[in-house]
Order: C-alpha cells, then structure tokens, then sequence
C-alpha cells in the first residue's frame, strides 16, 4: 500500500525558481530529500505530506504528529530507513 507520511521541512536545499525547489524533510529524525513542486507555498517550519519523494500538501502540525504516530504504530515508517526513498 502507498501512503503518504507527514515529515517537517527543515531547509531548502534547491531552488531553480518559486516552483521547482527541493528540502530536507524530517520523518520522525530520518531526514530525506523531496521534492517540493506540488507545495510551492511551503515554508521552513511547515508540515508536509510526502508520497513517493514528493511533497503533495501542507498539513496542521498536530494533525502531522498524529498520523505519524498512526503509521508508526503500524510498523509503515520502516521504509524511510532505505535509500530507496
């Protein structure tokens, strides 16, 4: 099943323009690369959802910590450990 994990974007990390940017985004610690296209309107700070590399909305920060929480419980996070994502 895909699903999309909340992290917090920490930095960015490249920007050709407003719309194609990357940043590093925490999960929980694990800090991965993603792309930011679909969230132009991100900032550092925010919460993100991240599926697949790439960011597709920003959400509360409650709201991220407890779906995190969820997905962690449900053994779902593993995943971010690989360098695959």
């Amino acid at each position: 099943m895909c699903l999309a994990i909340p992290g917090k974007l920490l930095a960015i990390t490249t920007q050709l323009d407003e719309t194609f940017r990357t940043g590093k985004v925490s999960f929980g610690g694990i800090q991965k690369e993603v792309n930011l296209f679909m969230v132009p309107e991100a900032q550092i700070g925010d919460y993100l959802l991240v599926h697949v590399g790439v960011a597709i909305s920003v959400v509360d920060e409650e709201e991220a910590r407890l779906t995190f929480k969820y997905l962690k419980d449900m053994g779902e996070v593993e995943e971010l450990e690989s360098p695959s994502i």
